[in-house]
């Protein structure tokens, strides 16, 4: 017998080595975090500097000089993303996620100095946008770069990934619970436990660090707002409507801009960030307010000031943000849409306040709705409502819970709105630009239900580095491929296609030479779904697939051929699933039970097998009675006059069942039957009830 001490010695010895490994995940998540502060404060530093000095020119020499600066930042934002790493351009939250749905999280580590120098470099010059989307990215990256020094597995790099992202947010505005959240809600789109400790991790010692580097102040600042009255309320939900509109508007001209330049980015070449530098600069000629982040105006706004504008000037201010930072963010140039939301929502609350205040009969404290209007505004923008209430919260640092419920209602009310009139986020619209669609948890695919390595070729055809470029391609023709795994020492290294091929010098090349490194990947445990548009936005037709947890072993390949196979195992399963859910309606009807019937001669199903003949909904056969002897019956079972047959379904299928039978029949003999065993007091028509014994065919 086993003494209880060492049965207790024994247990815990995996759960030591997961809890090792859990505290050594946590410890990167850690690293990830301190990095990602590190970089913005870098970005955070860089951006002030720059918008100070050229701020400084700009009131120093005349608002004239805006027309060089803003053009001449634009152009070299774009310079650098055209040269060294298109991905840098934008705001920087999609390209975020493309790297996690398309990439499997694997960002360059070259992204995290050129965003922070394309960012700082248009912004600083005076564009209109934000620096908080690209501390996002370049938070992003530090993950990804980061999880892959320690070669994690696909999992755990999605949480690193976004990890990086959420302490970003953290890290630019003190404000980790904020930056847990828009992780979760806006990078992730999943509240799925595994990736949360990572992220809760990454985000504090974000905040931590940047803190330490930056100070301790909040990136916004605002009084002591109280809800007056519920009766003010009605006023919020009032403001939650301005919003809306605002917001689609901002929506609607990020949406036709971008997806007018995108397509034709590489034909307008230098002329896409000049031109829309040049209306930008004429914007900031007119309203210098407009001039880079705009965070000193929020703050003023936020502080209950500016209170001297008419409330329409207000309005035209946020209208003049949305449509600077709409050029802004689709020239080509780095820049964010957060931070310009937050301005066109406290621009939109503190105008909302003045006009309402002239007719309302208490005071109305137009700060508290400079407040309310930022969190609406980024939640019909960024389309996430429980991040917008809590970040919104956090960022300002309000000390009284009272505008909590203020936050709630125009938050939700006004997502609830936006829905209605535009169905993209600021971020999922330009991801559905590049060809990317991230469904929202709830959202069910066919093919999410199979995953790659229930489909995926086990035993793929590979190459190595040292091949000749000529071999692989008499390979690829005899086995009617298009593109192979690269191996190096065992390792996936690359891809090799007829398109790497064609693009050879000379077949005398190696392939690893002529072959794409770094390929994009999936897991055995990725739903086919996923695997599929990955490859739809890459625009190749396979994938390697790798190790859980080793993204250097090569498990398979999956092919556009397996996805065929992949649907036809899901279309089976879901049908399987619907006669099982068809099955267990019929045994939860309260009508549901056990009947019997004949078959009378010249029926119907008199001389046709049981696949022929046309059975009611909602029935089932049970067995077949041939004189003494019982049959389960099947689809090739041939029935005959007088055959009884026992089946399970509701009343209504009974009755369609006899008057089926009965058609053409020579003598209605199945319904006569039934009645006549009902008069004897027979109960076979009941639940449960077993068959009574058949009358003769002849009916003697």
């Amino acid at each position: 017998m086993t003494k209880p001490l060492e049965s207790i010695r024994r247990l815990p010895a995996v759960g030591v080595l997961a809890e090792r490994q859990m505290g050594g995940f946590l410890a990167i998540a850690a690293l990830v975090g301190v990095g990602v502060g590190l970089g913005a404060a870098a970005l955070i530093f860089l951006v002030d500097w720059l918008e100070e000095f050229f701020l400084t020119v700009v009131v120093t020499q005349g608002r004239a000089w805006v027309f060089l600066t803003v053009p001449t930042g634009f152009l070299v934002a774009w310079f650098l993303a055209r040269r060294f790493a298109p991905e840098i351009a934008g705001d920087g939250v999609p390209e975020a996620v493309a790297a996690l749905e398309v990439h499997s999280g694997r960002m360059r580590a070259r992204i995290i100095p050129l965003k922070t120098l394309a960012t700082a470099i248009t912004i600083g010059t005076g564009g209109s946008a934000g620096r908080e989307g690209p501390i996002v990215q370049i938070g992003a990256a530090v993950g990804s770069v980061i999880s892959r020094r320690f070669n994690l597995g696909e999992d755990q790099v999605r949480s690193l990934v976004a990890a990086g992202a959420g302490a970003g947010i953290g890290a630019a505005f003190n404000a980790p619970i904020a930056g847990m959240l828009f992780a979760l809600e806006v990078i992730l789109s999943s509240f799925a436990a595994r990736h949360m400790s990572a992220i809760v991790i990454a985000s504090i010692t974000a905040a931590v660090t940047s803190r330490t580097i930056i100070g301790d102040e909040l990136a916004l600042q605002t009084g002591v707002y109280r809800l007056q009255s519920f009766n003010e309320l009605i006023l919020y939900a009032g403001l939650s409507l301005v919003v809306v509109a605002i917001g689609v508007i901002f929506l609607w001209m990020v949406g036709r801009l971008d997806g007018f330049v995108r397509p034709r980015a590489r034909a307008l070449g230098f002329v896409r960030p000049l031109f829309a530098g040049l209306i930008v600069a004429a914007l900031i000629f007119i309203e210098p307010k407009l001039f880079g982040t705009g965070q000193s105006v929020i703050n003023e706004l936020l502080g209950g000031g500016d209170g001297s504008s008419a409330w329409w000037v207000l309005i035209v201010l946020a209208l003049g943000k949305a449509i600077a930072t709409s050029l802004t963010t689709t020239s080509g140039a780095s820049g964010g849409a957060f931070m310009p939301s937050l301005f066109m929502g406290a621009a939109v609350g503190t105008g909302f306040a003045l006009l309402v205040s002239e007719v309302w009969p208490s005071p109305v404290a137009s700060g508290a709705f400079a407040v309310v209007g930022m969190a609406a505004m980024f939640a019909v923008v960024g389309r996430a409502p429980l991040t917008a209430i809590l970040m919104v919260f956090e960022v300002t640092g309000a000390r009284d819970y009272q505008l909590i419920l203020p936050l709630m209602l125009t938050a939700t009310l006004g997502t609830f709105l936006a829905e209605r009139f535009h169905a993209d986020s600021i971020y999922s619209l330009v991801l559905r630009h590049m060809g990317i669609k991230v469904r929202n948890t709830g959202e069910v695919d066919i093919l999410d239900t199979i995953q790659v390595g229930t489909v995926m070729a086990t035993s793929p055809i590979v190459c190595v580095t040292s091949d000749a470029v000529a071999s692989v391609e008499e390979r690829l023709h005899r086995t009617r491929s298009h593109g192979l795994p690269v191996l190096d020492g065992g390792r996936l290294v690359g891809v090799i296609t007829l398109s790497d091929i064609a693009r050879a010098d000379s077949g005398e090349q190696t392939v690893a030479e002529a072959m794409t490194p770094r390929p994009a990947t999936v897991v055995p445990s990725t739903p086919v779904s996923i695997a599929l548009e990955r490859m739809a936005v890459l625009g190749v037709g396979r994938l390697p697939v790798v190790d859980e947890e080793d993204p250097g072993r090569l498990v398979g390949v999956f092919r556009r051929e397996d996805a065929v196979r992949a649907y036809h195992e899901a279309l089976t399963s879901s049908t399987d699933m619907e006669l099982r859910r068809a099955r267990l309606a019929q045994r939860t009807d309260p009508g549901a039970g056990y009947y019997e019937f004949r078959i009378p001669p010249g029926s119907m199903a008199d001389g046709r097998t049981i696949r022929e003949v046309s059975w009611p909904e909602g029935s089932t056969l049970v067995s077949i009675r041939r004189e003494r002897g019982v049959e389960v019956p099947t689809g090739d079972t041939l029935l005959k006059r007088g055959d009884v047959v026992t089946a399970f379904g509701t009343l209504v299928s009974k009755e369609r069942m006899i008057q089926r039978l009965n058609a053409g029949a020579d003598e209605p003999t199945a319904e006569i039957w039934l009645d006549e065993i009902e008069a004897q007091g027979d109960s076979s028509t009941t639940l449960g009830a077993g068959p009574p014994d058949p009358a003769p065919p002849d009916g003697s």
